[in-house]
Formats: structure tokens, sequence, C-alpha cells
């Protein structure tokens, strides 16, 4: 840096200096040797309900993260609207009452000790997430066990929840990427329930008060369900906190896990009608590793290289060079008992049949011609640096070790990816990219105006 008297601090160099240097600017440093992630212990144990805690004492500021995981599958091996409804609704008036405390009561005693919770629900679970001061987890312990044992979800607040999901779902459906969503969902997994994200607003507009305390008391259980508390905590403590608070959470009966849907079926890309659409969105898809794999770590990398981050052969192909779209990605989703890649883009109409071929042609490129090493160290970079900082926070950790715990992953899994993901070779790389990424492994749908694009989609083949 040049001071105010125009010369350059010793052992430095001006920008004028370094332009005249025939060797240019130095070269940067070699990257040090690639370390486990510093991560805590994590103290895990099952209480006599069933119910897994895991703790890990992360001081990093005086508060602490929590995710409460139910499993919350729909009954049968077949996708149920009403099942769905009444979970959207369950979720929506979880904290909305109980005998001993209104909403407003559950809302003040949570902000005394600086907390919030949130509920939400997918087809494979139902969590509980939110944060609050270290010293108040006590407090926030004993609303959870409140809400999970004595919900009475109140006739009122089921009436406006269920107007207000009704609207929200009226306007959900009515966007683009929900269609897609959903056109994906249905071609990969048919009427298996994991494709059945959101309800049909009629179903939510016919679901009753007693219908949602029923399903309370029968799919509200800690067997099986999942409690991880990341913070400036004791973790010892904390479990033994955990089974005198939540000790009256009980149940005769596990939560009932979801089933892993059947193979993702082979066949053609759907053209999905969207009439009058001036936009179009490729959404592909085939099936992928999953994290215990010892493959998985080269998968990753070659996903990264494809379209996994913004230096990726996608965004450079269809974003920068053609000017397709603002965004194109792909990357890996996990399912019960597998993993699925998915690749999507949006594109007006105009150009929906070259960014098909675009995508196509970028499959198949990663496939035969491997990725060079330069892309591979950089996509090892971007993943080693992200995950190290996703887990920087306790609420990055919390979730990471609760998506892990799901899929029967513990730290030691975390602690030792950055490791495994530098020994990955180039040739492990190739290998991946050639196996799961060939073009003629992929299904998917093209949600578009079908009379502007079709003609020119099915020229290019494999088109249903």
């Amino acid at each position: 840096m040049t001071s105010v008297t125009g010369t350059t601090p010793a052992g430095h160099r001006s920008a004028d200096e370094i332009g005249r240097t025939p060797a240019g600017p130095r070269r940067l440093p070699p990257l040090g040797v690639t370390k486990t992630v510093p991560l805590p212990d994590v103290v895990t144990r099952i209480l006599p309900s069933g119910l897994k805690v895991l703790a890990a004492h992360r001081p990093s500021v005086p508060m602490a993260e929590i995710r409460l995981r139910i499993p919350f599958a729909a009954p049968g091996d077949t996708a149920d609207p009403a099942h769905t409804a009444r979970a959207e609704l369950l979720s929506s008036t979880l904290l909305t009452g109980t005998p001993g405390r209104d909403r407003v009561a559950i809302d003040d005693e949570l902000a005394a000790v600086g907390a919030e919770l949130h509920v939400g629900v997918d087809p494979e679970r139902l969590q509980v997430a939110g944060s609050g001061l270290a010293e108040g987890l006590p407090t926030v312990l004993g609303v959870l066990a409140d809400v999970l044992t004595a919900a009475t979800h109140p006739d009122a607040e089921i009436v406006r929840e269920r107007e207000r999901l009704v609207e929200r779902i009226m306007v959900a459906r009515a966007q683009p990427r929900t269609i897609a969503r959903e056109a994906l969902q249905r071609k990969r997994f048919g009427n298996h329930p994991i494709a059945l994200e959101m309800p049909q607003a009629a179903d939510v507009a016919a679901v009753q008060a007693d219908e949602v305390r029923a399903l309370h008391a029968e799919a509200v259980v800690p067997g099986g369900s999942s409690l991880v508390l990341v913070g400036d905590l004791d973790p010892e403590q904390v479990i033994a906190q955990v089974e005198q608070i939540l000790g009256g959470w009980t149940a005769d009966h596990p939560a009932r896990e979801l089933s892993p849907p059947p193979p993702l079926p082979e066949g053609e890309v759907e053209l999905v009608h969207r009439p009058g659409a001036v936009q179009s969105q490729l959404r592909l898809s085939a099936p992928a590793l999953r994290r215990e794999d010892e493959r998985y770590a080269a998968l990753q990398l070659a996903n990264l290289v494809l379209g996994g981050y913004f230096s990726s052969r996608l965004v450079e192909n269809l974003r920068e060079d053609k000017g397709y779209t603002y965004h194109a990605n792909s990357g890996v989703e996990f399912i019960p008992g597998g993993a699925v890649l998915g690749v999507e883009t949006d594109t007006a109409t105009d150009v929906t049949a070259p960014a098909l071929l675009e995508t196509r042609y970028e499959l198949g490129r990663v496939t035969v011609v491997p990725p060079t090493p330069e892309e591979v160290d950089a996509a090892r970079r971007y993943a080693i640096g992200s995950l190290l900082i996703s887990l920087d926070s306790q609420g990055g950790l919390a979730a990471t070790l609760s998506a892990l715990d799901a899929d029967g992953l513990d730290v030691e899994w975390l602690r030792d990816r950055p490791v495994r993901l530098d020994a990955v070779t180039y040739e492990q790389v190739a290998e991946a990219a050639l196996e799961f990424f060939a073009p003629t492994r992929f299904t998917g749908v093209v949600v578009a105006d079908a009379e502007a694009v079709g003609r020119p989609l099915r020229a290019l083949g494999g088109i249903a």
C-alpha cells in the first residue's frame, strides 16, 4: 500500500513496480495442508422415551440453537392429500395454545429470554427450530414440552391459519417454479408420499380442528425423533435438563418414517403445457449417491464443475456465453434410502430448445471431456471453504448435525470431510462424471407453452 508520501513500505512493491517487473505479480502461495474441521465433541444420548438428544458446546456467542426433528410420514406407501393438509395446519398451530398458555403467552415467554421457535413440515419430518439466550434454554425447553404434550390447536386458530394457508397455497400454485417443482416430483416419484410437498387448497379448507388434534396425538411422538442443541452450554447438563423437562413426552409407538421411493423411472423428458408462458422451466434429474458412499466426494466435485457453483460450466455456457438465463445450477438432493441429481434453469420461451440443447451438451461434455485439474482444484477449494463457513455458526452446525443424524451419520463424518475431499483424485472425479452425468440417465420436465416450444423441443429428441 502506498503511503501519503508516495513511497511503499519496505518489502512491498507498488502497482507501477509490479507492472514493470517482467515476471509480473508474485505467484499465490501454495495452499496449506488440509486438516479436519475443528468441531466440538457431540454428546449423544437416547432417553427412555426414545428421543435422541445431541448436544455440543460451541460458545462463540452466549446463545443456543435448537433443532427438533420428528419423522412425520403419511400412513401407507402412497400420497395422502388429507394427511398433507392436516400436517400443514398442525405445524401452523402447534405454537398457538395449550391449557396453560395462549399464543400471546407463548410468544411473550420466549421473547423474555431472547428466543423464538419456528415450525415446518414436509413429507419426511416435522421440525421445530429456533434459538435464544443460552441462560434461557430451560424456559425454551419448558415451552417446547408444553406444546409437544398439550397443544390444543384452538378452533379459532385453526380457522385463522386455514384461511391464511388457503390463500398462500393459491398464490404459490400460480408461480412457475412451484408448478415446475410439482411436475418434477410427480415425474420422479409418481404417487409416493415424497412427491406431495404442498397440499391442495381445497384439502386444507376441509380440515377440521379435531382432525389436527388427532394427528398430533398419533404422530407427535418422541420415539425415533431427535433433538439437537448447540451453543454456549454444558452438554451433559443440558441433556439432564431435557430428560427432566421433556420427560412427560412419551408414547407407546415410534414416529412414522418415510419409506424409500421407488427408483427413478427412465424415460423421456415430459413437456408440461403452461398456456401463454413467457418463460420456461427446465428440470432434469437422475439417480445419485448418498453421503456415506465412498464415491460421494468425487461426485460432489464433479457436480460443482458442472453446475454446483457460479464458476461452473453450466453458468459459463448458459448465462455468461449464451445469455439464455440468469441462473443455471445442479445439485444433489437426499431422499430416504437414496439421492437424486438435479439440473435446473429458467429461460425465455424463444430460447427454450437451445437452452435444453446446451444443458444436454454440458452433461455430455462433463461425461466425455473430464474436468481439468484446474476445474477440480477450484471446485475442491470451494467445497472445503463453503463447508467451513457453513459450520462456523451455531445455527449452521445445529442444522447440519440434525440432517446428518437423519441419514445415520455423526460428527466424525463431518470432521473428516475436508480430508476426504482433498484426497479425491482427478481420475476419480472423471469416473464419477462418466458414471453419473451421462445425458441418457436424465429424465425430467420442461414447463412451457407447448404450442410455442413443442416442435423445436421434439426435434431434439427425448421429449414426450
